[in-house]
């Protein structure tokens, strides 16, 4: 990114009208609530050591870092008048939709990961060990940003094709695991958690097997409308980005409102998080002010 470009930045709407002061306003609101609610969850599973030592929040602590990313670059893509494309002299070099990507592969990683706790219990507690989902998280976060290297050193065509194909059978294979993987765990979550004998174990299953697939349902809702989106220019050939920037286009909000969402979910459907939040970060801050 040059000087000049940086020094030309203004506002992605000029404040001329009273939509497009309502537009900034919720720009910067969603923003900054991405940034406090992820933030959030992130100081409250790092002060508690029992959470730190299950697999299953080692995945949303991952899911929340890269969600405060999104936040911090929404006010860059989605404030200022940028166009994050590979031609525009304003882009981010895919740094700002990688964030994103993370997120959705924290997820996608988390729902399989409670997919077999459930499925195979004893298995999973042999094989998946806090250190190896640790290897995981940050094999996915090296891939993310390897990927983004490539894309960086090649010329401008072949990328535009590296992203465009890529992003077209990922998000093709993504959803249909993603469904196939959601109704089995409500399968499980429905039949055969109720068929083991009531215990403080079986609560914990069937808490996070129910969690998982509220976060996973609220994902596809608000990822399936930009997945459709990039299919159909794939197949048509035509310019998928055609607004102003992130933050005019409805298709690329709902996903940074779901990255506002998700540890709403996880605050709510998650006791033990619940708890540590209200008594070790929101309790204390309060009263210190």
């Amino acid at each position: 990114m040059s000087n000049s470009s940086l020094q030309g930045l203004s506002l992605a709407l000029p404040l001329t009208s009273f939509g497009n002061v309502l537009l900034l306003l919720f720009s910067v609101s969603l923003a900054s609530s991405i940034i406090f609610l992820n933030m959030s969850v992130c100081v409250s599973i790092l002060l508690n050591r029992a959470l730190r030592s299950e697999n299953r929040f080692m995945y949303m602590l991952s899911t929340c870092f890269s969600d405060i990313c999104t936040g911090v670059s929404y006010f860059y893509v989605g404030v200022l008048d940028v166009k994050d494309t590979f031609d525009s002299p304003t882009r981010t070099y895919l740094i700002v939709p990688t964030f994103l990507g993370l997120s959705y592969m924290a997820v996608l990683a988390a729902q399989a990961d409670r997919y077999h706790a459930v499925a195979s219990p004893f298995q999973y507690s042999r094989r998946m060990t806090l250190n190896r989902t640790v290897v995981i998280i940050c094999a996915f976060w090296l891939y993310a940003f390897l990927i983004v290297a490539v894309n960086n050193l090649v010329p401008v065509g072949v990328a535009n094709q590296i992203v465009g194909i890529g992003s077209f059978v990922a998000n093709i294979f993504t959803v249909i695991i993603m469904i196939g993987l959601n109704i089995r765990l409500f399968i499980i979550a429905r039949f055969q958690l109720e068929k083991e004998p009531p215990s403080v174990e079986r609560d914990i299953k069937r808490s996070s097997v129910y969690l998982i697939l509220v976060v996973a349902l609220f994902f596809l809702m608000t990822w399936l409308p930009l997945f459709c989106h990039v299919i159909v220019c794939n197949f048509s050939a035509s310019v998928c980005y055609a607004f102003k920037n992130d933050a005019t286009d409805p298709i690329r909000v709902l996903p940074r409102v779901n990255a506002a969402l998700t540890p709403i979910l996880y605050i709510c459907g998650c006791s033990p998080l619940r708890a540590t939040l209200l008594t070790k970060v929101w309790r204390p801050c309060c009263r210190r002010r």
